[in-house]
Parts: C-alpha cells; structure tokens; sequence
C-alpha cells in the first residue's frame, strides 16, 4: 500500500496529524488515543509497518 492511501484511510477513520517530522510524520488516533509514527516516502509502506500503524489506529 502507498503511503497515500494509507493516509486517506487514517483520515477516514479520525486519525489526525499532530505534528511532521523529518522522514516521519506523527498521527493520533482518538480510537486508541495513542500516537504513532507514519513514513513519508512516497514508496509502498512495508508489510509489517503497515501491520503496525494500523493496529495503532485501531482500524479493524
């Protein structure tokens, strides 16, 4: 998955950005009410990574 549809998904589902960084941007989720981190490469997002961001979000 790119990293763009990730975002959309994220946004779909009332993630938010809190603040960018310098590879990374850092996301909240109010599901979970935890924060996480999100690649801004524009290149797929690896499978375990992409595992991870959205159990963090709490999608699923």
């Amino acid at each position: 998955m790119k990293t763009s549809e990730l975002l959309k998904i994220l946004k779909k589902n009332g993630c938010y950005l809190i603040r960018h960084g310098r590879s990374h941007d850092i996301w909240f989720s109010p599901i979970t009410n935890r924060q996480f981190s999100v690649p801004r490469h524009k290149d797929e997002v690896k499978t375990k990574t992409l595992k991870s961001i959205i159990e963090d979000a709490g999608i699923k």
